[in-house]
């Protein structure tokens, strides 16, 4: 007979965590965050532990386990303390500046690039060439900080666009006489 498999995850104080059949809820200082979930996996709440366990060995459940276990640890860290990605803008006459809750981006095309902000989404700009995405959920972070960046690309050749903090590019030579 297989072992039941645990996945443990600490809770901080002030976080509470509601578990219905297919759905969890986690409410924190900061929002509240909802995920469907595999009904095969067990998610017990016990004294500032959640507890995840799984019915067997199986691969389709050793794989829901692991996945279960990240989707509800994301979701505790980011209502107790939010995530945040940083992205810089590098090119001469490239900027941005925040407008409300959005931004607009001068990138080297004919017009101003306007990037509305999604829910739960807030900008920071401390400086016209760096870009702060904030919020509670980490995979909407991820995927906005992606279209901002995708929409001017570092390009290989000198460099210019917009990169994550920290990202390191690749540069080509460029011709040669």
């Amino acid at each position: 007979m297989s072992r039941i498999g645990r996945r443990i995850i600490n809770v901080p104080s002030g976080v509470t965590i509601e578990v219905a059949p297919g759905r969890v809820t986690v409410t924190g200082p900061k929002g509240t965050l909802e995920q469907n979930i595999n009904a095969d996996m067990k998610i017990v709440v016990d004294e500032g532990v959640i507890t995840i366990e799984r019915p067997t060995d199986r691969p389709n459940h050793r794989a829901l386990h692991g996945l279960t276990r990240s989707l509800v640890a994301n979701m505790v860290e980011g209502v107790a303390n939010g995530y945040e990605k940083q992205l810089e803008i590098q090119g001469v006459g490239y900027r941005c500046q925040a407008q409300g809750k959005n931004l607009e981006l001068a990138l080297g095309y004919s017009h101003a690039v306007k990037y509305i902000a999604p829910e739960g989404i807030e900008f920071e700009v401390p400086q016209p060439t760096q870009i702060i995405v904030r919020g509670i959920d980490k995979q909407r972070v991820g995927q906005v900080a992606a279209e901002i960046r995708k929409l001017r690309p570092p390009e290989p050749y000198k460099g210019k666009g917009i990169r994550y903090v920290g990202e390191h590019v690749v540069r080509k030579v460029g011709k040669r006489a």
